[in-house]
């Protein structure tokens, strides 16, 4: 088959591409690299700033457009697959729809759908949107829901949704936002990792623990309480445990700061695992952050607990952190659980199989 995968989002679709890719496919990535994060890809995207940039993204957008014709499937990463306002998407996205195949719309990043359903219909006990029946109120979470609700990228969302083929979740938590309005046509696959060679499991004297800050989005992902956390047990027992720290790098320097750790802290407000938590789990590095019984439940994971879940607030987080300081004898088993839980179930090529049998239906 002949795909287009269009946008990034935490280097999936350029992991994606190198399934695909392996199975025999034509696999074509659009994309501006997910910002500073600067992933992989066959066709730049990347915008300029100010006005200017803006438009000369869109003709160069148009100017591909003739090249992106014919195509079997094309798979949108999210609605906003372009770094243009949502007005300007909506012609593209029919132009794409006029004149290829099937089209995928994947339900990952931020969208209308996360964003209305966590903040009204709560179906999940905490989010980037809610705690409980408690709406949040930091300053990023206010700004997306002015972003998404009662917008054009609510209308371009809904219209692509509605239109597509096949909506694909990446995460338990953005699954349940989507199936009330598509079961139909809606499936969970889980993200995919490149799986390293194997390496002797290491742990380390003082454990290492390892946090990556997202630009301006650490109150809203929760990277400022799990950070405080992390500094308040360093100084408690800093003889026992070393504190890494990572901001705003692009993602070959950010894996390479990541490398040696024991543990490392990422999304207190999620469910389950994402990309950069699932990379560090398949070297042998344990998650501190979302594991809860429904992310093990959609995968029909039985038998491996490897992530140690936390609720999100402070002492939740300080808890697990000081626990497995004190018990570094556990590290060792769910090291070794953490690298077999990403190759039960994100393995890249495993991935792209469940992709390919979605582009086939």
């Amino acid at each position: 088959m002949k795909i287009l995968l269009l946008g990034e989002y935490s280097n999936v679709h350029n992991t994606l591409a190198r399934g695909l890719h392996e199975l025999g496919h034509h696999v074509t990535v659009a994309s501006n690299g997910d910002f500073w994060k600067n992933y992989p890809r066959d066709i730049d995207l990347a915008r300029r700033e100010g006005k200017i940039g803006g438009l000369a993204l869109m003709a160069k957008v148009y100017s591909l457009l003739p090249r992106w014709r014919g195509y079997d499937v094309v798979q949108l990463i999210n609605p906003m697959f372009l770094e243009l306002r949502a007005e300007r998407i909506f012609p593209v996205y029919r132009y794409l729809r006029r004149h290829n195949g099937k089209m995928v719309l994947c339900a990952m990043g931020m969208d209308y759908y996360w964003v209305h359903e966590c903040t009204y219909r709560k179906p999940l006990r905490y989010s980037d949107f809610n705690i409980g029946e408690r709406v949040r109120t930091d300053a990023t979470a206010v700004k997306e829901q002015r972003d998404w609700l009662g917008t054009a990228k609510e209308s371009l969302n809904k219209m692509i949704a509605d239109d597509c083929d096949h909506i694909v979740a990446g995460l338990y938590d953005d699954y349940v936002c989507y199936t009330p309005y598509f079961k139909h046509k809606t499936s969970f696959i889980p993200l995919p990792i490149v799986m390293p060679t194997p390496q002797p499991v290491v742990c380390h004297s003082p454990l290492r623990i390892f946090i990556g800050i997202s630009k301006g989005r650490s109150a809203y992902k929760g990277t400022d309480i799990m950070l405080k956390a992390a500094e308040d047990v360093c100084a408690q027992y800093p003889d026992r445990m070393q504190l890494i720290k990572v901001e705003g790098v692009p993602f070959d320097e950010y894996q390479r700061l990541m490398d040696g750790s024991d543990a490392i802290l990422d999304q207190l407000y999620s469910y389950t695992p994402s990309m950069n938590p699932l990379l560090a789990m398949s070297k042998g590095i344990v998650c501190i952050g979302g594991g809860e019984p429904e992310n093990y439940e959609i995968l029909g994971e039985k038998e491996l607990r490897p992530i140690i879940n936390v609720q999100p607030d402070y002492n939740s987080v300080r808890h697990e952190l000081q626990q497995l300081v004190l018990h570094p004898e556990r590290l060792p088993e769910l090291k070794r659980q953490s690298i077999e839980y990403v190759r039960r179930h994100h393995d890249y090529r495993q991935v792209a199989r469940r992709y390919e049998q979605i582009y086939q239906q």
